[in-house]
């Protein structure tokens, strides 16, 4: 039998009453997931609107195009060139951790519909479509 992964370290908010919905955001290059927790705050969500934040640090990678420097990273960025941009087994892996966090959502009570997965950037966005096409929810 094979063990689950450890899930991605997160910054986690929860509401004072239990939640209606997740929110899975994820932070840009070289950030990390506290980039995003001032957000919530500024949201100004009402009461009636009680819900979970989610914010997962990527790992930290060597980053071609940054001259291999070492940073937070969903994935290696190989080139400037689109179609030759990400690094597929990174990318894969990033997919596979978002998916094992969705799951985890929802082994906690969050229905699969009511988890909103976000981020920041056009990689973010491009990351976000394809965790949402191979999630086996």
């Amino acid at each position: 039998m094979q063990s689950q992964k450890s899930l991605l370290p997160c910054i986690e908010i929860n509401p004072s009453v239990p939640a209606v919905g997740t929110v899975i955001l994820l932070h840009g290059l070289g950030a990390d997931g506290n980039d995003f927790v001032p957000l919530v705050d500024e949201l100004h969500l009402p009461s009636e609107l009680p819900l979970r934040f989610v914010f997962p640090n990527a790992p930290t990678r060597p980053v071609t195009i940054n001259n291999g420097y070492v940073m937070p990273a969903w994935y290696d960025i190989l080139s400037m060139n689109i179609d030759q941009r990400a690094d597929q087994n990174g990318l894969n892996e990033s997919v596979s951790a978002l998916n094992q966090l969705i799951e985890n959502e929802i082994k906690l009570g969050t229905p699969s519909n009511k988890i909103v997965l976000a981020g920041f950037h056009k990689a973010r966005l491009w990351l976000s479509q394809r965790v949402y096409v191979t999630c086996n929810l």
